[in-house]
């Protein structure tokens, strides 16, 4: 018998709103199939099962807040007899506490993997939630900040590994209200209080990145007069709606420098790099309602050029219209950012944790350029990485700027492979 729990769908996520099953008890499963619908501070997303299996009984119910890591489903495997009634109360109970937890601030347990096996000591599985009257794992830092602050500890949540209170949390509780203006008070709309949560989600996990992370930043200016013209070329006599964008042309290059450059590709976890088994490319999206998010453009080195427009398009859409998996936002490797169309000339981010790079695109503009001895005038754009220092330097960077440079100079070569 396993847990299905909810899933973190990023670094800025510790809960979320259940909304609907998809499935029922006595229904078989497959890995990757949706079986629920989560709210989150950015949106719904269809949540895929991670096990193949049958759906023993169903823990969440339409409406809870659930912190991640708690049950939301058992499912047990084929031939296994179902969960004696002792069992499933005893998830529905657990889960209980771990709602109550939210409401009363108690420190909630670690952060866990989607699915939890039962029975099998080898398993990971979260830290316990930290009992009242048990002594308070601080870290320094932390305990040293809410000396400063006058915090009283037992009244902060912990964030932290294994549910110590780490110096964020000191931090969070310290922080002034935002003040609230009479006109305002008690009638802000629904579509007002999404876009702080969302704002407030997207900086605490800024946040933690700048506070975590060294980062290190590369750019560099490339000439893309070769990639535009063929991408002119190939758009020719073909209706506006079917139609490369440049964008593509940019994803394809990184994709394939990260296939060259794999170190830059994966995550940060539990002190060490873990490699990503494939080149999920998050696209960061500017959401209509405000905020952003960037879920992944997966396979981007392995799609076809018409398959990876079509792909962009149906994340575009699906991003904006609230109707993003879980997997797309789990699984990538690296984002890539570009706010070329709204005039910047570079852009030096703020890697997403646990990713440990990000890539930027500015605006194509016309600049001089030296070719063959000559100063003509190409149209380039500046290309920028932060990178994580605890994984990569900048040699490693700098090879990665290089072979991107290399992609978008010879576009005629980008779907050869």
């Amino acid at each position: 018998m396993s847990e299905f729990l909810m899933p973190s769908l990023g670094a800025d996520m510790e809960e979320g709103t259940f909304v609907q099953w998809l499935v029922k008890p006595g229904d078989k499963v497959s890995r990757g199939q949706v079986v629920c619908v989560v709210e989150t501070q950015k949106g719904a997303v269809d949540v895929e099962i991670w096990e193949s299996g049958i759906v023993d009984s169903l823990v969440a119910e339409p409406g809870q807040t659930i912190p991640v890591g708690s049950v939301m489903a058992l499912i047990r495997g084929e031939g296994e007899e179902a969960a004696p009634a002792a069992e499933r109360k005893k998830a529905i109970v657990g889960q209980d506490e771990e709602i109550k937890a939210i409401k009363r601030g108690t420190p909630r347990r670690e952060a866990a993997p989607r699915v939890r096996h039962r029975g099998k000591a080898q398993e990971t599985v979260p830290a316990s939630t930290v009992e009242a009257g048990k002594s308070l794992r601080v870290s320094p830092a932390a305990r040293k900040r809410a000396l400063e602050l006058g915090v009283d500890l037992g009244a902060v949540t912990a964030t932290g590994p294994g549910g110590v209170i780490c110096l964020a949390d000191v931090e969070r509780v310290s922080a002034p209200a935002p003040e609230v203006r009479p006109e305002s008070a008690g009638s802000a709309p629904e579509a007002d209080s999404r876009r702080h949560a969302m704002r407030e989600a997207i900086a605490n996990a800024m946040a933690r990145s700048n506070r975590e992370i060294p980062h290190y930043y590369l750019g560099t200016s490339i000439d893309v007069e070769p990639a535009l013209k063929w991408l002119e070329g190939q758009n020719a006599g073909l209706p506006i709606a079917g139609r490369l964008l440049f964008a593509v042309v940019q994803l394809r290059a990184v994709a394939l420098a990260l296939r060259d450059v794999p170190a830059l590709n994966g995550w940060f976890v539990d002190d060490a790099f873990r490699a990503a088994g494939a080149v999920h490319l998050g696209v960061a999206i500017a959401l209509r309602g405000g905020g952003l998010v960037a879920p992944a453009l997966r396979d981007a080195d392995m799609l076809g050029r018409d398959e990876m427009m079509a792909a962009l398009r149906d994340l575009l859409q699906r991003a904006r219209t609230g109707q993003l998996r879980s997997s797309e936002l789990t699984e990538t490797g690296i984002t890539v950012t570009n706010l070329g169309d709204l005039g910047v000339e570079s852009v030096f981010g703020v890697i997403y944790p646990p990713q440990v790079a990000l890539v930027g695109f500015g605006r194509v503009a016309e600049r001089p350029w030296v070719d063959d001895g000559k100063v003509v005038v190409r149209r380039c754009i500046q290309a920028t990485l932060s990178a994580d220092h605890r994984v990569t330097d900048g040699a490693v960077g700098a090879r990665f700027i290089g072979r991107l440079a290399d992609h978008l100079r010879e576009p005629e070569s980008l779907w050869e492979r």
